[in-house]
């Protein structure tokens, strides 16, 4: 099961942009995937969750009601809509599945598989 982010890329203050998290496998053996950034000489922290299942989702409070996290299981993808983006959103942004629908989804080592990461940066 692998897993390719994408969709990262240049982008001024309060623009916009839409990642992609294409996998290899289908959605559904999966039980749920995480958005995840690391910006320069910060550990990487959670950003988002969504459920293969239900398509419920959640969002660390730094991107709640900028960012939507949604699915599209025919396509085997997720997707992380970033809007109003603000510099300190410019990090390297990953997705990772897990299959445990009891884990910690804010805890990257949870996480099973990883996608390489796709540069966001945030900069007029």
């Amino acid at each position: 099961f692998q897993l390719q982010a994408s969709g990262g890329g240049l982008v001024q203050p309060g623009g916009s942009l839409r990642l992609s998290c294409a996998a290899s496998g289908f959605l559904e053996d999966v039980h749920h995937i995480g958005w995840f950034r690391q910006a320069p000489g910060k550990e990487r922290e959670w950003v988002s969750y969504i459920s293969s299942v239900d398509g419920s989702t959640r969002y660390a409070d730094s991107v709640k009601g900028r960012f939507t996290a949604s699915r599209d299981n025919a396509k085997n993808t997720v997707y992380l809509q970033m809007n109003s983006l603000k510099p300190e959103d410019t990090a390297i942004y990953y997705c990772a599945s897990d299959n445990d629908p009891d884990s910690d989804y804010e805890e990257e080592g949870e996480y099973d598989y990883w996608g390489q990461g796709t540069l966001v940066t945030v900069s007029s």
